[in-house]
């Protein structure tokens, strides 16, 4: 029995994405488009040895610029109420509205700022010292009222982060977005459960 030597496959896969003529990649799930400033900064490109003969380019090709690509993890309770994406540049937390709100209502509770708190560790852990915390709701209602809502929303959150961090040296972006950025559909309830959210994220420093 024979094998492929893992070297081989390994170039055929920069082969593949070595020609600068080669049309972009495009995800099957490509979500909506995210709000602004929260674009991640890749770490510094591999660097790749064009004249490396296992690479094997056919006479006339070129190596494109090396690019990396920004690895994303996603973690979502059996639930649904609150979700964790970790990529190469950042972390975010997104909770569920119903289980830090009341129905229209941005008055957090003891459970609910207990939620809250837990993102603190994680804050400390990365050594963040700019933290994001955006309000968002579905499409319900009137746009200005979702815009407002939101806010007050973003501003309990970072409330209860500023005071558990008590650290002069971490500033806040606080937003609402209102109905802008949905994650989901907006016609079915379960769509807009999950687009009525306060994402709180920072740049990760850490493993």
């Amino acid at each position: 029995m024979t094998t492929t030597p893992r070297l081989a496959f390994t170039a055929a896969v920069l082969l593949f994405a070595a020609y600068a003529h080669a049309a972009p990649a495009v995800a099957d799930d490509a979500g909506p488009s995210a709000p602004p400033g929260t674009a991640p900064s890749a770490a510094a490109p591999v660097r790749v040895d064009p004249t490396d003969p296992d690479l094997k380019l056919p006479e006339g090709a070129t190596l494109a610029g090396a690019k990396v690509l920004d690895i994303k993890s996603v973690v979502e309770d059996q639930s649904g109420d609150e979700r964790r994406e970790d990529t190469n540049a950042d972390v975010t937390f997104a909770l569920q509205a119903e289980v830090l709100f009341g129905k229209d209502s941005a008055e957090l509770g003891g459970a609910a700022k207990a939620r809250v708190s837990v993102i603190v560790e994680e804050i400390r852990k990365q050594h963040a010292t700019r933290v994001r915390v955006f309000g968002f709701t579905d499409d319900l209602g009137s746009a200005a009222h979702g815009d407002v809502l939101s806010r007050k929303r973003a501003d309990a959150v970072q409330a209860v982060l500023d005071q558990d961090l008590d650290d002069p040296g971490v500033t806040f972006d606080v937003r609402g977005y209102g109905e802008q950025y949905p994650i989901a559909d907006n016609s079915t309830e379960a769509g807009r459960k999950k687009n009525r959210r306060v994402e709180v994220s920072f740049p990760r420093t850490g493993p």
